[in-house]
């Protein structure tokens, strides 16, 4: 497996910094906005984008995550068998802008779970998607992120693998492998 560095700090710093900044021109104060991080990648870079966020603002945002594992359309036809992950979302989303937030975007159906299993916690006014990496050609559905950190043209064969501190790693790296 060969692997080729395509982020690591303090570019990898600098991006999520860009993405909050985008955010907050958008959000303003976030007084009817809400950050929910999909599981089991995406909670990290929430949690990132969420503590800058409130440190730059000033303001409390409400933050969660959100597991679509049984949302996916391929569910059951997955041999393995799949755990699911926590939910965790300690508010109503009913009214709010909801800020979804995820590593990589390839095909969308995460994406497409997220906002079916999202609905279990009321009807949001707006959905907006934030991602790190945002494989573009590899979409199966027509779903496109509103923000995104790096835009990378792979194959169907390749991978992108993000790798950060709190999961143990040494240090944070996002990887394309072939």
């Amino acid at each position: 497996m060969q692997r080729r560095l395509l982020l690591s700090s303090p570019l990898l710093e600098i991006t999520i910094s860009r993405l909050c900044q985008q955010l907050i021109e958008n959000h303003q104060l976030f007084a009817d906005s809400v950050i929910l991080g999909l599981q089991p990648r995406g909670i990290h870079l929430a949690q990132r984008i969420h503590q800058e966020l409130q440190q730059t603002t000033g303001s409390t945002i409400p933050f969660g995550w959100l597991d679509a594992t049984f949302h996916r359309d391929d569910f059951r036809r997955r041999e393995s068998i799949v755990r699911a992950n926590q939910t965790k979302i300690p508010f109503t989303v009913e009214g709010k802008r909801v800020i979804l937030v995820d590593d990589v975007i390839a095909t969308g159906r995460m994406v497409r779970a997220a906002l079916d299993a999202m609905t279990f916690f009321g009807r949001p006014e707006k959905v907006e998607l934030a991602v790190l990496i945002d494989r573009s050609y590899n979409r199966d559905i027509p779903i496109a992120p509103d923000y995104v950190g790096l835009k990378v043209n792979t194959l169907d064969t390749q991978r992108v693998i993000v790798e950060w501190k709190e999961q143990g790693h040494e240090k944070d790296g996002i990887w394309l492998s072939d």
